[in-house]
Formats: structure tokens, C-alpha cells, sequence
């Protein structure tokens, strides 16, 4: 094995299947090369990249505008990379569902030239996603305020268990006129959380601009940590590049979300079960690791305190956590802390 240093931007074998998986393999934009992709310290490292870039790069004064709620480490990362955080309306507790009329009312009214970040799917912590009108409707707004739009991928397959179907905003937004970037992990659909391998890919205009992009990557990338780790990039590139390895991997990635799927299902008839008269559907309707239940801080208080039952004051689930045998007993521990 070679054990020299990966380039700067990581492996190339490693970039283009990232970029395939993402952007998919016949597409316009890879099969015209107008993409850069680096190879980066998993989610968490591409989104520094990106935002480092953007803000060596966009005028000054521009600012993020991300949902409300999101990942609680995109508010410091782009913090410290020197931008000014604004939110845009996104969760609707009264519905545990998507507040598309603030949604599509912020992203609106947001400075033109705004960056705004997107979750591409299984919207960490909420669990909830716009479906394609929706997701329509934001591209069309971000073209005619010429914002430019910023994914975070960290859930491809994982969510819906299709990883073309998890990637279709990003794929709408490009057929759209859009020039992305994205942030990759492949912590959670590959397993590996420890190795830190994830990429950062931007959609470029022309073959140019895609030299002039990679340039300035490495030139970023040189001082921050100078190149990146091999061992999980290796372990990613050999099984997308490899046909039967890539459809065994779909498999078993369509097998662990379907099982979330089935965990989701199995809590709301349980719920019912145990006499619950609530409307649980938002469990269902929403996608992903995470729930909103729709739990007060009180109730989860509760929950823990009684029942040895623990999950963010929130009401945050954890719905990979759940298991088969202990379904009942979370339902009806539930249904005891919910009931009137």
C-alpha cells in the first residue's frame, strides 16, 4: 500500500466518485468537467472549505441565512469564518411540519447576492424536508435574487434509502441555472465517522473557471491542514468504483434507512396502541436519524426522570436509536407523558 501523502486536494480517484454519486454519473456537469471537488475532514471540514472560500471571495458584508432550527455547528463554523449569521423561517411546531409560507417568504426577502444554506435531505435536527414543489419554488426565488446556494449533503441514501432520490434538490437547483456548492460526508452512509472523509465540490461555469477554482482550493486548503487522510478515502473510492461493490453498498445503505422507516411506522401504531388520540403522522411525514416529536422540555424531563427515556429538552429523537423490543415501552412511556 502507499502510505506517501495524499495531493492537496485529496485523492482523485476519490473526488470524481464523490462528485459521481452526487451529481450522478452521466450528467451535464461531469461529463463536461465544469465541477471541482476536494477531497475534505468529512461534512464538517467541506463546509469550512466552502466557507472559508466564500467569504475570501463573495463582496463584503454578505451574509448566510440558514434555517431555524439547524445543526448547531454551522452557526460557529461560518462564524468564525468571518460571516454574519440570519435565519430563515423553516420548522412550524404547531405542525411538527415545514413553514413553507416563511420559508419561501424569507428566502424572498433576503438581501440579494445572499449565501443560503440548504439541507439536501433528512434536515438535521428536524427531520423535516420540503417536498419537490417546494423545493421548486426556493430555486426559482434564489435564481431571481441571484443568492447563491450553499447544500449540505451529510445524509446521501440514508434518508430515503435512494441516493439518486436524496440528491434531487441538488440536481434540480443545477438544471435550474445554479452554480452550487456542496458539502459531502460519508460518515453516516459509510460508516465512517472516525476516518473523516467527506468533499466539497463547486459547480463552475466553464473549464476556466473550474482551473482557476481548483487553484484557489489548494491555496486555501495548503494552510489549514495541508492534505487529507487516505485510508477512508481509499475505502469509499474502491467500493463507488467498483459496480457491484457500489449496488451492494446501495443495498445495505436502503436496508439501515428502511429500518428508520419501520422504526417511525412502529412507534406511531404503538402510540395508537396504547389509546394515544394525538395526531402522530409528523413522525412518519418526517425523514431521516432525526424526529421532532413534538415534545415539550417538561415532557422530556419527564420521560427521563420516570422512565429512564433520554432525548435533547427539544424533543429531539433519535429514531436510529430505536429498537424493535423497547418500541412498546418508549410509546407507551409516551403516551403516559402526552396523555390529558
Amino acid at each position: 500500500m502507499n502510505h506517501e501523502y495524499a495531493a492537496i486536494g485529496g485523492l482523485a480517484e476519490f473526488n470524481l466518485a464523490a462528485a459521481k454519486l452526487l451529481l450522478e454519473d452521466d450528467s451535464d456537469v461531469i461529463t463536461s468537467g465544469n465541477f471541482v471537488t476536494v477531497q475534505a475532514l468529512s461534512g464538517t471540514g467541506a463546509l469550512r472549505i466552502g466557507a472559508e472560500f466564500l467569504h475570501r471571495f463573495l463582496h463584503k458584508g454578505t451574509k448566510v441565512y440558514m434555517p431555524s432550527p439547524t445543526w448547531a455547528n454551522h452557526i460557529p463554523l461560518f462564524n468564525d469564518a468571518g460571516f454574519e449569521i440570519k435565519n430563515y423561517r423553516y420548522y412550524l411546531p404547531e405542525t411538527c411540519g415545514l413553514d413553507i409560507e416563511g420559508f419561501v417568504h424569507d428566502i424572498k426577502h433576503a438581501p440579494e447576492r445572499s449565501v443560503i444554506l440548504l439541507h439536501a435531505c433528512a434536515h438535521n435536527p428536524t427531520g423535516v424536508d420540503p417536498n419537490q414543489d417546494v423545493w421548486s419554488e426556493i430555486s426559482k426565488i434564489c435564481l431571481q435574487r441571484n443568492h447563491f446556494v450553499f447544500f449540505d449533503c451529510a445524509y446521501q441514501g440514508f434518508a430515503s434509502g435512494n441516493t439518486d432520490k436524496d440528491a434531487w434538490a441538488i440536481r434540480k437547483f443545477i438544471r435550474d441555472g445554479h452554480k452550487v456548492c456542496v458539502s459531502q460526508s460519508f460518515a453516516k452512509n459509510f460508516g465512517l465517522y472516525g476516518e473523516r472523509i467527506g468533499a466539497f465540490t463547486i459547480v463552475t461555469e466553464n473549464q476556466k473557471e473550474t482551473k482557476a477554482l481548483q487553484s484557489q482550493l489548494q491555496i486555501l486548503i495548503r494552510p489549514m491542514y495541508s492534505n487529507p487522510p487516505v485510508h477512508g478515502a481509499r475505502i469509499v473510492s474502491t467500493i463507488l468504483n467498483d459496480p457491484q461493490l457500489r449496488e451492494t453498498w446501495k443495498s445495505e445503505v436502503k436496508l439501515m434507512a428502511d429500518r428508520i422507516i419501520h422504526m417511525r411506522e412502529g412507534l406511531v401504531t404503538s402510540l395508537h396502541k396504547f389509546g394515544s388520540k394525538r395526531d402522530w403522522s409528523h413522525i412518519t411525514n418526517q425523514i431521516g436519524m432525526f424526529c421532532f416529536s413534538g415534545l415539550t422540555p417538561e415532557q422530556v424531563d419527564r420521560l427521563a426522570n420516570d422512565f429512564s427515556i433520554y432525548m435533547t429538552r427539544n424533543g429531539r429523537i433519535s429514531m436510529a436509536g430505536v429498537i424493535s423490543s423497547k418500541i412498546d415501552y418508549l410509546a407507551e412511556s409516551i403516551h403516559k407523558v402526552t396523555h390529558n
